[in-house]
């Protein structure tokens, strides 16, 4: 049986770090070109890990990935569908920031094959941007969306942030103004203050102010009311598309699907066990030019699968599919579904 499965590729490296941000990243791209080469090598390596599946999405994220140049893109991906079985049609997002987006760079990237992007603008607000420690402005954030259009791209994910404990954020215009810019997709996140950020200092010091839950509550309940009137459709907790527009690649996450992480920090799932390679780059390119994928595996437990399933579907707009997980699992004696 031929199943559909992912491939999500890391790319550790921003130019600043954002104050809310606690994933793997260098803001130093000395390590870029062994990096890359690492990331090849490890897609070599790796490609018997999910021997059977059809690769049906690539998803390029980090950090930044639209620090790396075209060329740079289509080695990876040239990697994958040499090594791999990939299917058509196949979804491949690339991550960006608004200020790395020019009309040129766009026009490669969609030669080389990137046919979906996710534009971090986070907000359109500058005092919010600064706050954030942002890269761009709103003139970047809008102008972003605009030329990755005009240079070929019909499926345009942006990520905006609600819950920011700022007397000068105004979520209803956020919303409007993505909107207007009609993206085919908006993920929207509430902040989450993770130690070791900037913001988790702030907090641990006494000098942020989270918002209370009744306050993030109002402004859930204010994106998915301007969302969902403007024809967005919730079909995740954090996600909202226009029809037919979901991503395919995070979807197969929340549908309890197969994939492969490739580079440091990337999470690989194979239907019973999940694999964690390790946060620092130096490391991970030492073992990987030993000859050694450098993870950490974890063997989930039947019930930790199912619990996995139920929360995962608890957070789409599909629910949990009962009769898929009496199927799929393997139990001592199957349950009937009342």
């Amino acid at each position: 049986m031929i199943l559909l499965a992912g491939i999500y590729i890391h790319i550790p490296f921003c130019k600043q770090a954002c104050h809310y941000c606690d994933f793997h990243f260098n803001t130093s791209q000395k390590f870029k070109e062994p990096l890359l080469e690492g990331l090849r090598t490890e897609l070599m390596m790796q490609k018997n890990y999910l021997p059977d599946e059809s690769i049906s999405t690539i998803y390029l994220g980090g950090g930044t990935p639209s620090l790396l140049t075209p060329a740079e893109i289509e080695g990876i991906l040239s990697t994958i569908v040499k090594f791999y079985q990939v299917a058509k049609p196949l979804e491949i997002t690339l991550e960006a920031n608004p200020d790395d987006l020019t009309y040129n760079y766009l026009e490669e990237l969609y030669e080389v094959g990137v046919n979906r992007l996710s534009i971090g603008i986070q907000s359109f607000q500058e005092p919010v941007l600064h706050w954030m420690n942002r890269a761009h402005d709103r003139e970047q954030a809008v102008k972003s969306v605009e030329i990755s259009r005009s240079a070929g791209f019909d499926n345009i994910n942006i990520d905006l942030i609600y819950g920011i404990p700022l007397s000068e954020h105004n979520l209803q215009s956020d919303l409007l103004e993505a909107v207007e810019l009609r993206p085919e997709h908006i993920s929207a996140y509430n902040l989450t203050i993770e130690p070791g950020t900037v913001f988790g200092h702030q907090l641990k010091k006494g000098s942020f102010q989270e918002i209370s839950e009744e306050e993030a509550a109002d402004c859930f309940q204010l994106t998915m009311t301007i969302l969902r009137a403007n024809g967005y459709l919730h079909y995740e907790i954090s996600n909202f598309s226009l029809p037919g527009k979901e991503s395919h690649h995070n979807t197969g996450y929340w549908d309890g699907n197969l994939y492969l992480g490739i580079g440091p920090s990337a999470h690989s799932f194979d239907g019973k066990n999940r694999q964690y390679n390790i946060s620092s780059n130096g490391r991970y390119l030492q073992e990987i030019k030993a000859g050694v994928i450098p993870y950490t595996l974890e063997e989930l437990t039947l019930e930790q699968r199912i619990n996995e399933l139920i929360m995962l579907g608890l957070r789409n707009w599909k629910g949990v599919n009962l009769q898929l997980m009496i199927d799929d699992f393997e139990w001592d004696s199957k349950p009937e579904i009342p």
